[in-house]
């Protein structure tokens, strides 16, 4: 009988392309068709109402029940017009997935009969149940009750599966005694710091400005591989990757898969869950070959970063439903198969005015590259000063396997700039005093006149860099592709929010002692400018020689996502969180617990997998064929084949059993390694007792696994292997 390996290869050999029929109408005609956007509050609200509701939206008031009445009879009007029948408050908790609960649109009235029901209440807030998602504490297992509220600043939208539509309505989630229970609710009061933080430093510019956004477009890495094979790899089901499999003849060095052909299956899953997203109002435009072999990315424009947080979800839940139906599996793991690449979710992010303007875009007007370079310099020192938590806020245990390597940036957080940006910054802290007399051009003495109009164009990229400046925006590259971009969008508008408000303070300081605005800016920048400039890197990240020249300039290198995750709790970091109104202390204590009782779960979840992988399908599958190894070799003794003849045979027998044995032994001792670190009460060191003690032993296991695939007959091993996840599709 074939093992499933086999049957799943026969499957995906023979699978054909799905046949996808793209829309026939231009896609500015199905653009955001199942969203309740402004088009379609326009036509399902009446005027006062809609004046209203957009009102409240963009400053930022609260909608009360009579509002959120009209706004829920026009909604539910609005969807059951596109066949949804049921409604669901669509929130962020701290598993890193999005939850949702499903409600009907009727109702049972005073008669029995069937009504159409949905009132603003059920809109603007529900309950669902809390005890089971995480908490750190703040809410025990006992007590249910949690709510969801309505966040209008995201629109609603109908989800479709299988024929079944449902009105999503986002929400942020809290526990019943006020604390955030997602990543929802810190990211939109991190939004509103800085937003508050960036418009003051505006005013010194421009007096129309009256709201700064922070903009978001993640690119969205991932890896597609057929069905049937995935399900040929318990790991890959359990874990999200592969903990065994040797290195196969062919991966990624011939370099010929990034930006190839796309596959022919592939190409029609991307057609079919782009054009879901595209209804969604996902404004996804790139699609292209990684580097790895089976991996891919796409990419959308820059939003508000909520909505485009709240998109990348989407996409990622959308992307998984579509596979479904191609016979494909998505994987979004960081790492899921050894050496080749891992994947990413790069955050380009900025700041945008309510005016239009790109406050990290330079300009060919000395007076604008002068705000230019407030909100530049600025974003730099905040990196330099809360380097360690900007890490932490990227660091999982599927990132830490990709951190590091040759693709992905080092646990080193540093900035690139480019050579132009350099000069300028070089040349503005060299001015060592500023004199400015009447009829004298500032911008031309400190240089900022000489900015370069198309900086955009002369500065290259640096893809070694966790943290790039790329024309206008910098681009947070070390960020893994199955986390929320909001754990690390959080800690960045906190980060500059507070340097902002900080920079504000200087300069009016300066100001107050008779200096003119223009001189205390820069002297401001100046100072700024020396203080960070350590962190400021231009050649390559992956060099042993930037990891011995960060460690010269006092930065630090924490490859540990659990010793990093430390920074969370600094009482500095504390102190930032609280100081914009983002996390209280008890909250950022919670978080940090649930980080890091995820990351023992995934560790125990993947040595539990690994010994049971061990146990139940490699050595048996490895002693079955030596045993066949031992037939032969009695068969030829008795067909009297001279002894020297046979040492090769003796060679691979005894080779076997020492890998056997080792690897039974090694499994043994990471048995009780585990039940020693479940033993520990205290989460900390049951996290740093599991990635000292536990987790190292997985090499040494992996290691005498992918030794035994090289040698047992190919027809008699049990587990997919890497030539055929990674080339057969």
């Amino acid at each position: 009988m074939p093992t499933l390996r086999f049957r799943a290869l026969l499957d995906a050999q023979n699978r054909p392309a799905v046949q996808v029929q793209e829309p026939e109408e231009n896609v500015t005609r199905y653009f955001a068709t199942q969203v309740f956007n402004k088009e379609a509050m326009r036509r399902y609200l009446s005027h006062e109402t809609y004046k209203k509701l957009m009102y409240a939206i963009e400053h930022g008031e609260t909608i009360d029940l009579e509002l959120a009445d009209a706004v829920a009879a026009g909604m539910k009007s609005w969807a059951i017009s596109k066949g949804a029948t049921h409604f669901t408050h669509w929130f962020q908790p701290l598993t890193g997935l999005t939850a949702e609960k499903h409600d009907a649109f009727f109702d049972i009235d005073s008669e029995g009969r069937a009504i159409e029901k949905f009132k603003g209440s059920e809109l603007a807030q529900q309950e669902p149940d809390a005890s089971s998602l995480p908490s750190g504490g703040i809410r025990s297992t006992f007590e249910a009750r949690g709510y969801t509220a309505w966040d209008p600043s995201s629109p609603a939208f109908i989800m479709e599966i299988n024929g079944s539509k449902t009105l999503c309505i986002p929400t942020i989630f809290i526990s019943y005694t006020g604390e955030s229970l997602d990543y929802k609710t810190p990211l939109l009061k991190s939004l509103h710091a800085l937003d508050k933080a960036a418009t003051a430093v505006c005013q010194y510019f421009d007096r129309e400005v009256s709201r700064v956004m922070a903009t978001l477009g993640p690119e969205q890495e991932y890896f597609v591989i057929d069905k049937a094979l995935y399900y040929a790899r318990p790991d890959l089901v359990a874990c999200g990757r592969t903990l065994f499999g040797h290195t196969p003849a062919r991966g990624q060095q011939l370099e010929d898969h990034y930006f190839g052909s796309i596959p022919a299956r592939v190409r029609a899953f991307m057609i079919d869950f782009e054009t879901e997203a595209i209804k969604l109002g996902i404004p996804i435009r790139t699609r292209h070959n990684e580097v790895a072999p089976a991996q891919f990315e796409c990419a959308a424009t820059f939003e508000e970063a909520s909505v485009a947080v709240d998109h990348n979800l989407l996409l990622m839940d959308i992307m998984e439903k579509v596979a479904d139906r191609h016979d494909l599996k998505v994987l979004f793991h960081e790492k899921p198969f050894a050496g080749v690449n891992g994947s990413g979710k790069h955050n380009n992010w900025s700041m945008m005015t309510n005016t239009g303007v790109n406050l990290l875009a330079p300009s060919t007007k000395a007076k604008e590259n002068l705000r230019f370079l407030a909100f530049f310099v600025n974003v730099i020192k905040a990196v330099h000063d809360h380097a360690d938590l900007l890490r932490a806020s990227i660091m999982s245990a599927g990132n830490e396997h990709r951190l590091g390597a040759n693709e992905a940036p080092p646990a080193i957080i540093s900035v690139f700039i480019g050579d132009e940006l350099t000069k300028v910054l070089e040349e503005l802290e060299e001015k060592a005093t500023i004199k400015i007399n009447k009829g004298d051009n500032l911008y031309m003495k400190v240089g900022i006149s000489k900015i370069p109009p198309v900086l955009r164009d002369n500065t290259d990229r640096n893809r070694t860099s966790p943290f790039a400046y790329t024309g206008n925006k910098f681009e947070f590259r070390a960020v893994g592709s199955s986390a929320n971009c909001a754990s690390n969008m959080i800690v960045l508008n906190t980060a500059v929010a507070a340097q902002l408000q900080q920079f504000k303070k200087d300069v009016d300081a300066l100001i107050e002692k008779g200096e003119k605005k223009e001189v205390a800016i820069v002297r401001v920048l100046r100072n700024y400018i020396k203080a960070s400039k350590r962190i400021l890197f231009e050649g390559n990240n992956y060099s042993e020689e930037w990891a011995k020249e960060a460690e010269k300039r006092g930065l630090t290198n924490i490859k540990s996502c659990v010793r990093a995750l430390q920074a969370f709790v600094k009482p500095e970091s504390v102190a930032l969180f609280e100081s914009q109104g983002v996390f209280t202390k008890r909250e950022v204590e919670a978080r940090y617990e649930i980080m890091l009782e995820d990351y023992v779960k995934r560790i125990q979840i993947e040595s539990r997998m690994m010994g049971e992988l061990a146990l139940n399908h490699i050595i048996p599958a490895a002693i079955n064929y030596q045993n066949r190894l031992l037939e032969a070799f009695e068969r030829m003794q008795r067909a009297g084949i001279e002894e020297e003849n046979l040492e090769s045979i003796k060679i691979t027998i005894r080779k076997i059993a020492e890998h056997v044995n080792m690897l039974q032994k090694k499994v043994k001792e990471m048995i009780d390694k585990r039940k020693e670190a479940n033993k520990i009460e205290d989460i900390r060191r049951r996290a740093e007792f599991y990635t000292d003690e536990v987790k190292p032993l997985f090499d040494e296991i992996r290691y005498r696994g992918d030794k035994l695939e090289l040698m047992v007959d190919d027809e008699l091993w049990p587990l997919a292997k890497y030539r055929e996840l990674l080339f057969v599709r």
